[in-house]
């Protein structure tokens, strides 16, 4: 994919530290790679589609909302019209927030550094590591949390029970949480995380149940 730079046609594409770039699909909305890896599901679904069927599992209207790794935008966006009362979300790679500057189903927000900055439209944007952040977010300040961590050998912290542990005190009581886990081979892999995943939510003080290629959970 390219744009127009004011001066040229550029692909819409960086390297940092790693090479980050909006990559087409047959469904009309884009994905992204990070060294050669999509980050959203293309192969059945468009990713804008398998987005709202997601939040759509949260039922945004009237919420205050987490988003964990803002990425495209694509849940956010989803919550917004699905009117959320306010959507907080963290990106923490500088790239992928100019990938979603560029991106027309990106919804936008001020990149903020700092929280309670935003576009007006109920979006916030941080640009900072929820693994991090989430410890200075006070207790019972959302009633839902989407969580689409990077695969676990990549973003493990976002699996451990210390980061479950934080998204349980920052939900409210019945606050609903949808982990992405994805569905990893675990004959290869030798693991089942979304049952690990499940098992740890369930410690942390969720009830779970699997849904399609994550874990539904209620904060009991």
């Amino acid at each position: 994919m390219y744009y127009w730079s004011g001066q040229e046609f550029a692909p819409v594409a960086r390297y940092t530290n790693s090479l980050i770039k909006l990559v087409p699909t047959e469904w009309g909305p884009p994905t992204f790679e990070i060294d050669g890896i999509k980050m959203l599901p293309t192969a059945k679904v468009s990713p804008y589609e398998d987005a709202q069927r997601k939040v759509g599992l949260i039922r945004p209207r009237g919420k205050a909302i987490l988003d964990t790794c803002g990425g495209l935008g694509y849940f956010a966006g989803w919550c917004l019209q699905g009117r959320a009362a306010s959507v907080l979300s963290f990106e923490k790679n500088p790239d992928v927030i100019w990938l979603r500057s560029l991106n027309p189903w990106s919804p936008q927000a001020q990149d903020s550094a700092a929280h309670g900055n935003s576009s007006g439209s109920g979006l916030t944007l941080v640009r900072g590591d929820v693994a991090n952040e989430v410890a200075s977010l006070p207790d019972r300040t959302f009633d839902a949390v989407l969580h689409d961590p990077p695969r676990f050998g990549i973003a493990g912290e976002l699996y451990s029970q210390v980061f479950y542990d934080h998204l349980a005190r920052v939900l409210r009581p019945r606050g609903v949480l949808f982990h992405y886990t994805g569905t990893p081979n675990k004959l290869t892999s030798g693991r089942d995380v979304p049952q690990e995943v499940a098992n740890r939510l369930r410690q942390a003080g969720f009830s779970t149940e699997m849904e399609g290629d994550g874990v539904l959970g209620v904060r009991r």
